[in-house]
This record gives C-alpha cells, structure tokens and sequence, in this order.
C-alpha cells in the first residue's frame, strides 16, 4: 500500500454540522421539514445530484442550480467563520505523511477545499487533490476516487481509502481501494457491512493501517 486518499467534510473537518443545518435552515424558509433520512441520502454525493435529491425530497419549484447556489453561499459563510478540524486530524497526517503519498478526493467544490487548506494549513501533507469541479458522476460512483488515484501515479489496489459516509466508502469500494470508513455522529446508521474496517476515529483508523501494513508509524 502506497497511499492514502482522504474525504474531507465530515471526516477531516467536522463540516457535516455546517450542511445539515444549511438544509434544515433553507427548508423552514420554504415551509418545509427536512428529514434526517434525506439528509443522509444526499451525503458524499456531487453537489448537483445532491441538491437534487434535496429539490425532489421538499417538492421545491426551484432548479438544482438555483439551490445548489443558494446552499454554497451560505455554506462557504460558515466555513469563512471558522472550521474545526476532526479530531485527531494533525496526528494521523504527522504519522502518515512520512510512509505514504497522501490525497483528498472531496466532493466539495475547489473553493472549499482552498479554505480549509489554507485556514487549517494542510496544504503541505497532500500530493494530489480531486474536488467535484471536474466530476461527472458523484459517489458511490467511483470516479472521483480514480480520479485522485490517477494523479497519485498508482493503482486503486496500492491505496486506502478513508470515508465517514456510505455512499462515499461505496465510491471507494467501488474504485477497487481498501476502504477503511470512520462514521460520524451524522453516519453513524449508515450501512458500512461492505468496508474492509470500520474505524472508531482518525487515529483507530491510523493504527489499522499500521496493523495492516506490519510497520510503526511513529
């Protein structure tokens, strides 16, 4: 194993928070209620298709476009304020820095990504960085995992991957990687029977990884 590629909201920012209460904020000013099986649904998936299933859920007359830009602007606003890194995050990067090649594959617009690299100073840990801007098909799909594999020069079997929700540890999956999700207190109910380890934290997840590969991260 060569690499290890990383999703970003949720399982290297706590973001999931800033989303939900997005969706639950645009939908009361619609006069509707959002669900939290919705809410789910639309996780990992790319933005379009997200705000789609968003569109579908309440029955709204506007188009995933216009929604789609009424959700960013207000997220990219929160994000602006303040990001919390996940816990753990510095130390798994630390430790895993020196013996991998290390990637993000988000399905965040690039814009999001440039703000948390910049606010939480990630930038130097990553080889290579896939956001949605170029993604046709969101996960479980798995292109924007081969994708960022590509980049990385190997293939989707010398890789973990990391992932907090379903549908993204799906596109994982998908791509051939070794799946390692970190559920969430927003996933936590999502299906993960199919993942090669399920993780407690970054920092369980660090350890697996060194289990598996038989060597000391330290």
């Amino acid at each position: 194993m060569r690499a290890v590629v990383f999703d970003m909201d949720g399982l290297m920012i706590d973001s999931e928070k800033i989303y939900w209460a997005v969706g639950r904020e645009m939908a009361r000013e619609f006069g509707k209620t959002l669900s939290d099986e919705t809410l789910g649904d639309m996780m990992g998936r790319a933005p379009l298709e997200s705000v789609a299933l968003y569109r579908q859920a309440l029955g709204l007359s506007q188009s995933p476009q216009e929604l789609l830009e009424m959700r960013e602007a207000r997220v990219e606003r929160a994000m602006q304020a303040g990001i919390e890194p996940m816990p753990g995050l510095y130390e798994t990067l630390e430790a895993l820095h020196p013996h991998f090649k290390l990637a993000i594959a988000t399905s965040a617009p690039s814009r999001f990504l440039n703000v948390v690299l910049e606010r939480l100073g990630l930038a130097r840990y990553f080889s290579a960085l896939q956001t949605s801007d170029d993604i046709s098909r969101g996960k479980p799909d798995p292109e924007i995992y081969l994708k960022a594999i590509a980049k990385l020069g190997l293939k989707p079997d010398e890789c973990f991957v990391l992932e907090d929700s379903s549908n993204g540890a799906r596109a994982g999956k998908n791509a051939g990687a070794y799946v390692i999700a970190i559920p969430s207190e927003h996933t936590r109910r999502q299906d993960f029977s199919f993942v090669d380890y399920v993780a407690a934290n970054l920092l369980d997840a660090t350890a697996h990884i060194r289990k598996v590969e038989g060597v000391s991260l330290e």
